[in-house]
């Protein structure tokens, strides 16, 4: 079944640029003023974000099983600064204890790959490191414009709470987010690996 995706994706990247350049605007905002550390983008298409870490002095990771989104990001500017590695999302690993941050940003799974996902990403934490995920909120399909029309692999604050409670918490929330078509909804969690306990 993931292998299919890819092909998908990898057929998607290939006919055009899915992103922008640029990195979402909420991360880039939540990111700004981190200290430059070791970062990982999960699910990263094109790498959009762990360029524009790398940019800023970041040792940042980008991880896709779509090798023709990577290649797009690859070319880019910074594009050398940036590991580049096709994976599956969900099998990729790395040591615990370090990463400074993990973005997991509209990677979209059913919940129980979801938490299992985040749960480790937290593992990967140095203590004080910070985990972001953004995506597509279960209300989006109601009340939203865009993104994938099935709830079970959309994101929400009580879907994410598990992985909430291991962290400790800056924001966990339903954003709105004003796109071309009108507004979407997102969920955001923002936390950091506890230092102690």
């Amino acid at each position: 079944m993931r292998g299919v995706q890819a092909q998908d994706w990898d057929a998607r990247y290939a006919e055009k640029a899915q992103w922008s350049a640029e990195p979402n605007a909420l991360v880039a905002q939540l990111c700004a003023d981190l200290k430059p550390g070791t970062a990982v983008d999960l699910a990263a298409g094109e790498g959009r974000h762990a360029l524009w870490l790398a940019g800023r002095g970041w040792r940042a990771t980008a991880v896709d099983f779509s090798a023709v989104g990577l290649d797009r990001g690859r070319t880019a500017g910074h594009g050398d600064d940036v590991t580049w590695v096709v994976a599956d999302a969900t099998t990729w690993t790395t040591a615990e204890g370090s990463l400074d941050l993990v973005l997991v940003v509209y990677l979209h799974l059913p919940e129980p790959e979801t938490v299992a996902l985040l749960t480790r990403a937290v593992a990967w934490l140095r203590p004080g490191g910070r985990l972001l995920v953004l995506g597509h909120d279960v209300d989006n399909v109601a009340h939203g414009v865009g993104g994938p029309q099935d709830t079970a692999i959309l994101h929400s604050v009580e879907r994410l709470a598990p992985v909430a409670a291991l962290l400790d918490v800056d924001r966990l929330e339903q954003l709105p987010r004003e796109t071309p078509a009108g507004t979407a909804l997102d969920t955001l969690l923002w936390g950091t690996r506890p230092v102690s306990g």
